[in-house]
This record gives structure tokens, sequence and C-alpha cells, in this order.
């Protein structure tokens, strides 16, 4: 049997990290997986192949040493996670079902329909300081597939019958041979033909012409909570792409909370400057500012020096233990330009130091 080139499968090189060969692995399934558009049952188990032994850094060495030969029929070595020396992890990301889920049946699962996934999205949320602080809904507009209105995502015509699918009979899956390292196994993939649903209409919808999705502006409300910060993301479930026989994807939205130039926050404090002038500095002063929930009045004791905090409770940034503070540093104004009779007054006070 002819040697493979696993490294050549997964587009890496032989010195490739093992971070590298499984970022480039995720890449190629995500792209071949037989469930979507751009799927290849073929390449997907081949690649498969390839990383099930160059994924694995014992196997590798052995594939190495070796070449693929050392793997093949029933020769698997029983040294990776999982069931012998399968990696179940990591599969579940990008919209594709896992290793674990490709062999569930093999190994005692029992499910009657096949189940597919839609694609993430991700988008850009401005927010003002203030929105991020006390919370908003804000509508986000997405062109992306849907599940058709006209028929509901079944693909049929609204008033016409659902037929049992002719290719796997009603039962949404159908027997495929997958070979593996361990040799070759009947397992169970997802009907191309009603893409898991056991059924097919008997007269298409006018509207997806049988698809079941269409694409096209969906408008979403996305709430957001309060207290988030700048580069938080939100997920909403099932606001990605939808697929035919499955469940949509996820909506991801990224935050960007723009600066406000009265206030900073650290975690659930917030805080802002307070110019205060040497006499008030010096005798004290009751003075009216703001605070995020609006006007506020500060008590400045006789003698606060330049630098002082004055923490107001309860004031800071919402949160699920309550409230944090609103913290006001002192900055303690000199006067750049006196007259003859305020400087003489000032010699006169002597107050160095």
């Amino acid at each position: 049997m002819s040697n493979k080139d696993f490294y050549k499968t997964l587009g890496v090189s032989k010195s490739a990290s093992q971070d590298e060969i499984k970022a480039a692995f995720r890449k190629l399934a995500h792209q071949y997986h037989p469930d979507k558009p751009t799927g290849n049952e073929a390449k997907f188990k081949e690649i498969n192949e390839a990383y099930q032994v160059v994924g694995d850094s014992e196997k590798r060495q052995k594939y190495d040493q070796f070449g693929s030969a050392a793997f093949d029929g029933s020769a698997g070595g029983g040294h990776g996670q999982g069931f012998g020396g399968f990696d179940f992890s990591g599969f579940q990301a990008g919209g594709f079902e896992d290793l674990g889920e490709m062999f569930g049946d093999m190994f005692g699962g029992r499910r009657s329909r096949a189940t597919s996934r839609g694609s993430d999205i991700q988008v850009d949320i401005d927010l003002t300081f203030f929105e991020s602080v006390f919370g908003v809904d804000k509508e986000v507009t997405l062109s992306k597939f849907n599940a058709c209105d006209r028929c509901s995502g079944n693909g049929a015509e609204p008033g016409t019958k659902m037929n049992e699918c002719s290719e796997c009979k009603g039962k949404g899956v159908k027997i495929v041979q997958q070979r593996t390292i361990l040799g070759t196994f009947q397992t169970k993939a997802m009907c191309g033909v009603c893409h898991g649903e056991g059924q097919t209409p008997n007269e298409r919808c006018s509207t997806c012409r049988g698809d079941g999705i269409t694409r096209g502006k969906k408008t979403l409300s996305v709430h957001v909570p309060v207290g988030v910060e700048d580069g938080n993301v939100l997920r909403v479930r099932g606001g990605g792409e939808a697929v035919r026989g499955g469940q949509n994807g996820d909506l991801f939205v990224r935050l960007h909370v723009r600066a406000d130039k009265r206030f900073e926050r650290e975690g659930s404090t917030i805080y802002s400057s307070l110019n205060i002038g040497f006499s008030q500095a010096a005798l004290g002063a009751s003075l009216n500012t703001e605070i995020i929930d609006g006007a506020w009045s500060v008590e400045i004791e006789p003698g606060t020096q330049s630098g002082s905090e004055i923490r107001v409770r309860g004031k800071g940034v919402p949160s699920g233990n309550g409230r944090g503070d609103h913290v006001f540093i002192v900055q303690v104004v000199t006067p750049t330009r006196l007259s003859k009779e305020q400087r003489k007054l000032v010699e006169e006070l002597n107050l160095n130091s």
C-alpha cells in the first residue's frame, strides 16, 4: 500500500507545531464537512484520517519513522484520548458535528435523526459609555440564511404533503463505510436528500424551491445587559445562519464602548476629576457636579489636598451584587494670575508648608 503524506493532506509542513496542525484540521474540516455547501465526504474522511495520526504527538512520531503503513487496517494504537486513541475534543466549533457524534451509534448511541447546525455569525456594536453602564436593547440587521417564511423551513408548498424520503426510507440517516485507524466500520451519516428529516416535499415551496431556507435581511433585537465592558462578546443563541433540518448557528456580538470625557471606569468603580480652588480646598465648600445618574452635590472638607479621593457609595456601575462606587479625584487648581492686592494677601497669610 502506498505511503500517504498526511502533512500534505493537512497543508502543513513536517515541522509544524501541534497547534498549527490542529488549526489546519479545523479549517479544512469546516470547509469539507459533508453538511456544508462546500462539503466533500471523501476529502473530509481523508483529512480526518490524517489528523488522527499527526494530530497526536505519539502517533506522529511513529508516522515520521514508519509512514502511514504503520496505521493501515487495525494497526492503530490506544495511547490517545477517547476510544482506541481517538481524541473527540474540540470538534464542535464552526457548525459541524464532532467525531463522537460520528461514531455515536457505533458505540451504543441511539439517534432517530441526524442533525446539522448552521454557521455562527459575529458582528460589532458600538455603545456609548452610559449604554454600557445601564444596558440597552440594540437592533442588528444581518444578511444571512433564514428559515423560509412561506414553508416554515420544511421545503414544502403550504397545504401539500410530505413524503417519506426514498433515499433513507424515513430514517434521516444512511449507513456509510468509515475507514479509521481501527479498521473499517459502518456508521450512520445524515441523509443528503432529506437533510436528516426523513421526509421530502411532495411539492416544493415556490419561494425557496424546496431548500427550506432563503437568504435575506433579518433584524434581531440584542439585549445588552448592565455593566458590560469594551471588548465583551454577547452570544445570541439561534441568531446565526439557518440550515435545513438542523439548528441555527449562534450570533456573537462584540461590544465597543466609546470613551466619555467626564468619566473613567475600572470594574464597577467610576472615576471623575473634581477641580476646586485654593480657597475651597483650605476652607471647605459644597460644590455641584455630576455623576452618571445626573447632578450631584459634593462636600469638600477644609484642608482637602490635591489628589484626595471622595467616595460616593453605590453610585458606580450596576452589577449582580448591587452597584459600585463613584470616586472623585480632587485637583486643587492653583491660580496662574494674581492681582497686586491678591498677591499681597497671600503673602501676608504666609501659608508655606
